[in-house]
């Protein structure tokens, strides 16, 4: 395979001086050849927006650093999805749409100098005309591979492949400030057959997140077909997320081997009415969780977002079941170690309409933080925050927990709302600060309007 080195097309390293020209250029002659190796040797290169074609594998050498500018005129503007509706964005830092057989690869760095993106958007969001880029963000791609790449300060989402199909990501090490805003590290939307192995991912927001779209999504396109294995993930809000953009549905997803520390959730599935669209069929297994507020969260009353405050998403009583009824159930936990757990062991908590159903638990070993610090265990209307609580469990069916072991929390080890179909097998309270019964069973009444608004 022929190599276009981007020197000989006129980019100049450590020079300060645009070379987005120049790497358009190869990347149109390898084009033009029927594809090739676009190579960026060791430097750090200046550019705005790169346009990927396809057949092209844009390859970053040791020591090659590709650093974007933060200048929005050297971002064309482009039909997207942000936040899983189409809309005009910047394009990402590096663009694809409709391509086959296309690659990033090597030891190199893509770095998004993002802090001025951040600045504008927490200060001066009159000043970003439109959403701010991607680091990698690729539509109805085919044939996807991202490999051995250091990727960081993205100025908003690192990699977001849209309705694409075989990806494959490995050895990616994803770097953006735990404080940055919205900079998940792995975000697949409405993609088929993509597998995510050996990276290590340090973000501000979800390290990894699984989406589909939402109620506003022209096209219902799936997520699916999923694997997600050997990654250590750091300080994002969730280590594992699917939802809350989930219109298009979520299935067959395996998350095995990994390692999360400090992510504010483990793993967490979350959604609304309004939303629609089924999460199920979820396989997970074999995961090490250190310091997070809550491990396993399952919230269909979940507001964020648009429209994320109205009395139809908040309110506890039953509502008809429709096409924008969305459901989880055939989700399955095994083998799994959380410790320094902060608020609550779980948290599981289904529609008045649509319980949450068919969940597992087996061989769960929970240990709650000896200073925990209060915290919401998911974002819900007139959930209070806690500290050492076991399992919540409110509006589920045909759920078990075998073989789970929950240490140092304070009250019942699972607390039932309004559920049928638990089953509670071999598990046991380990050193309870505070000794009662391992379950209690509750029923709530719906709250009215008014005393939602006054929560």
């Amino acid at each position: 395979m022929q190599i276009y080195n981007i020197e000989d097309f006129g980019a100049r390293k450590d020079s300060g001086e645009l070379a987005t020209h120049a790497i358009t250029a190869a990347i149109a002659a390898a084009s033009e050849a029927g594809g090739g190796t676009v190579y960026v040797p060791s430097g750090t290169f200046l550019t705005g927006s790169i346009f990927l074609q396809s057949n092209i594998d844009l390859n970053l050498s040791p020591g090659a650093i590709l650093s974007f500018s933060n200048n929005p005129l050297d971002f064309p503007v482009v039909e997207n999805r942000w936040e899983g509706v189409k809309r005009e964005v910047y394009a990402p830092c590096i663009y694809g749409k409709g391509l086959v057989n296309i690659s990033i690869t090597g030891s190199g760095t893509i770095d998004g100098n993002g802090a001025p993106w951040w600045y504008k958007f927490r200060n001066q969001p009159e000043e970003l005309k439109y959403p701010r880029p991607t680091l990698i963000g690729f539509e109805g791609c085919k044939r996807v591979t991202l490999k051995d790449l250091t990727l960081t300060n993205s100025p908003s989402w690192t990699v977001n492949p849209i309705a694409c199909f075989n990806v494959t990501i490995d050895n990616l090490s994803i770097l953006n400030p735990a404080d940055s805003p919205n900079t998940d590290g792995i975000n697949p939307e409405s993609c088929s057959n993509v597998r995510i192995s050996n990276c290590n991912i340090d973000v501000g927001d979800d390290c990894i997140a699984i989406k589909a779209g939402t109620e506003d999504t022209k096209e219902r396109i799936p997520c699916e077909n999923i694997t997600i294995t050997n990654c250590t993930m750091v300080h994002g809000h969730g280590g594992v997320v699917l939802g809350s953009e989930m219109s298009g549905d979520i299935r067959n997803v395996t998350i095995s081997n990994c390692v999360f520390k400090q992510t504010d959730r483990g793993i967490r599935m979350k959604s609304r009415r309004g939303r629609g669209g089924t999460i199920e069929d979820i396989r997970i297994s074999n995961i090490v969780m250190e310091d997070v507020i809550c491990p396993f969260t399952l919230n269909l009353y979940y507001f964020c977002g648009p429209r994320g405050k109205e009395q139809y998403v908040w309110d506890k009583n039953p509502y008809p079941i429709t096409d924008e009824t969305p459901c989880f159930r055939r989700i399955h936990y095994a083998n799994i170690t959380a410790r320094n757990v902060h608020a609550a062991a779980g948290f599981i908590y289904g529609l008045a309409e649509q319980y949450i159903s068919e969940i597992t638990f087996t061989n769960i070993d929970i240990s709650m933080a000896n200073h925990a610090v209060p915290g919401h265990p998911d974002m819900l209307t007139g959930i209070e925050k806690m500290t050492n609580r076991g399992f919540y469990l409110g509006n589920v069916q045909d759920i078990q927990f075998h073989q789970v072991t929950i240490e140092n929390h304070e009250g019942p080890a699972f607390c039932i709302e309004n559920s049928e179909g638990v089953e509670i097998v071999s598990c046991r309270s380990k050193n309870t600060r505070k000794p009662e019964q391992l379950v209690e069973k509750v029923t709530v009444t719906a709250l009215s309007s008014e005393q939602n608004r006054l929560q």
